[in-house]
């Protein structure tokens, strides 16, 4: 059985809009509008350079990645070709006008997945962790 947590209003979420939600462990969450008021969740990172997705266009059922812009579907968070790859999507129920997302899910999926360090700071991450 599934623990659905209360998130917000739908209307809280903008239409071609997206909305952060914070957890206690991990990267936010991003939770996304379209035009035709479907939710969806993803992980709040782009699978390329780590973008974060809620900054992203919303066209369709797709983001496009305010860095690079990569098109990452929101119900699979696959990336379009000819690029790869996919980050983490996480359940969501609409229900009465409230948005919800799976506890479970939202405590332990992808927990371990973190923004990739670029510029200066990347090399002094490196060396580190050596």
């Amino acid at each position: 059985m599934t623990d659905w947590q209360p998130i917000c209003h739908i209307d809280d979420i903008p239409p071609l809009g997206a909305r952060r939600v914070a957890r206690e462990r991990g990267l936010d969450v991003a939770i996304f509008r379209t035009g035709a008021s479907e939710v969806f969740a993803l992980l709040d990172r782009c699978p390329h350079k780590g973008g974060v997705l809620s900054q992203g266009i919303v066209f369709g059922r797709h983001v496009a990645c305010p860095l690079h812009s990569w098109v990452i579907g929101l119900e699979a968070g696959q990336a379009r070709e000819p690029d790869e790859g996919c980050t983490p999507r996480f359940d969501v129920l609409v229900e009465g006008g409230m948005v919800y997302l799976d506890a479970g899910q939202l405590a332990t999926h992808a927990i371990d997945l973190a923004r990739p360090v670029a510029g200066p700071c990347a090399r002094a991450a490196q060396v580190a962790r050596a």
